[in-house]
């Protein structure tokens, strides 16, 4: 038993990583699944397809590698956070299709809340701000809109949990009903103070706190997988969301320490030690990662369009085949042409919350193309990663000292990562190893198995790939910057 199961449930697919008793990786299997837009600003995933490409990437991956369930260690699980199922106590069967962190249809849920005054109860508990991201507006949808859900959630019937507590509820066959707090963070409904479940978020939400799940420690024992799925039993022994778990990845373990992961989204992270800081600039107060029983915070920019901006030049717009293809592209276009893209495809978020603004592109002239277009397109990353990190300095009351870690599929571009430096006027390092957000769910599950070393050893296996210096002038980069934050008021003036 020398190898770790690392599970990666993403927005737009499912991967299987195996780590070997060195964290090296061994292997990995990937399958992508379909993408539901019912409406406008409405995604959602069929859970049967996030329950389904898990076990067939995690076979994949252990008959790929000649392994079996027995030379497995333990699971660790990492997750597309917010997104919401509710499913049958006796069947494991979802009572609606998961809706997806990226969706807005509770925006009108959100606005009556602030409304009534909710909005300062709420973030004192939770951290949060009130937006449609969050999955407690998503759980009372689907029990107003679900005919005779809400009927059932109160007789005990129903369960929710983000897609962690799903995917551990399938594996171990129903018999763990569990989250971490990571995922609990992420809610609305979850006291990140206290450590609990609040009954007076779920009160204001309208959620039976019958459905809600246990929450444990990010490396606990969340249960055991049933022999019938690969063969024999193996312990899931670590799970945190995707961003926290790229986080714990990329061994910011100390605070002042940042991350920036750049996927579908993009999702910022400062930790902020064992004092959670209230951000007065639209942030979010959440947890880094809980280990021991003791939570560490983070302050958190959240942006809903990164890649996903790249793959809507693929499959919106059809002007790249592959996504490769925006690098070289970027590279060509016309220098002199001030094109400016705010991808708002489900509206803005940190430090903007505006659920409601959709997508807009400044500054196209006759000559403008596919290629000024995929240079705006990436640019339109580093610009509200700017937001983010400008937010979060205001919040510290200081300019950030450290340099920003950053991985996800993005940070694999030269060009994108060259410019990201460039805009915030600040090192950018890349890590060898871009797989930082399976890595911290291995790492959780192996440290608890007592296969991989603690924290503090762990962080000094960290290796750069590639630091990036800043080449713009300051002058150019906030001239650049400042053209962004005035497309961003028209798109919000719309």
């Amino acid at each position: 038993m020398t190898h770790i199961l690392a599970i990666d449930q993403g927005t737009t697919s499912t991967r299987a990583i195996l780590f070997d008793a060195n964290m090296a990786i061994i292997g990995q299997a990937q399958q992508e699944f379909a993408q539901h837009f019912p409406k406008s600003g409405w995604v959602e995933h069929d859970a049967d397809d996030l329950w389904g490409t898990t076990v067939k990437t995690c076979r994949e991956v252990l008959q790929n590698a000649g392994l079996s369930a027995s030379d497995v260690a333990g699971i660790g699980i990492t997750n597309q956070r917010e997104t919401t199922i509710v499913w049958d106590k006796a069947t494991g069967h979802p009572v609606y299709n998961a809706i997806v962190w990226q969706d807005r249809r509770t925006s009108d849920m959100c606005e009556t809340l602030r409304a009534q005054g909710h909005e300062d109860t709420l973030c004192q508990i939770s951290g949060l701000v009130v937006d449609p991201y969050f999955s407690g507006t998503k759980v009372s949808w689907i029990l107003d809109h679900v005919q005779g859900a809400r009927a059932r959630a109160e007789n005990g019937e129903l369960l929710f949990g983000t897609v962690d507590s799903f995917l551990i509820w399938k594996l171990t066959g129903g018999a763990s009903h569990v989250t971490d707090a990571t995922n609990a963070s992420r809610t609305m409904l979850y006291d990140i103070h206290q450590g609990a479940w609040s009954a007076q978020a779920c009160a204001i939400l309208d959620v039976p706190m019958a459905m809600l799940p246990d929450v444990k420690d990010c490396a606990a024992e969340f249960g055991q997988t049933t022999p019938d799925i690969f063969g024999a039993a193996i312990p899931i022994l670590g799970v945190a969301g995707d961003q926290q778990a790229a986080t714990i990845g990329q061994a910011c373990f100390e605070p002042g320490m940042m991350k920036s992961t750049y996927g579908t989204g993009c999702f910022a992270l400062l930790n902020t030690g064992q004092t959670p800081v209230t951000s007065q600039n639209r942030l979010l107060t959440t947890i880094a990662y809980q280990l021991d029983g003791q939570p560490t915070y983070a302050l958190e920019g959240s942006i809903f369009v990164a890649g996903a901006v790249v793959q809507w030049l693929r499959d919106g717009l059809q002007i790249i085949d592959n996504a490769r293809d925006t690098q070289p592209l970027a590279q060509s276009s016309d220098p002199s042409q001030n094109v400016i893209f705010v991808p708002a495809f489900t509206g803005l978020g940190a430090p903007y919350w505006a659920p409601d603004c959709r997508g807009a592109i400044y500054g196209l002239s006759r000559g403008s193309g596919p290629a000024e277009i995929s240079r705006a397109a990436l640019e339109s990353v580093g610009f509200q990663t700017r937001d983010l990190i400008e937010a979060m300095q205001a919040d510290i009351g200081h300019k950030a000292d450290t340099v920003l870690r950053v991985d996800g599929g993005m940070s694999a571009s030269n060009w994108t990562m060259q410019f990201l430096s460039d805009i915030l006027g600040a090192p950018i390092d890349r890590p060898k190893v871009l797989e930082s957000t399976a890595t911290g769910a291995a790492w959780l599950a192996g440290m608890y198995a007592g296969l991989y070393p603690d924290a503090k050893t762990f962080a000094q296996t960290w290796s750069r790939d590639c630091r990036f210096e800043p080449v713009m002038t300051s002058d150019i980069s906030d001239e650049r910057y400042a053209s962004w934050q005035r497309a961003v008021r028209a798109t919000l003036s719309v």
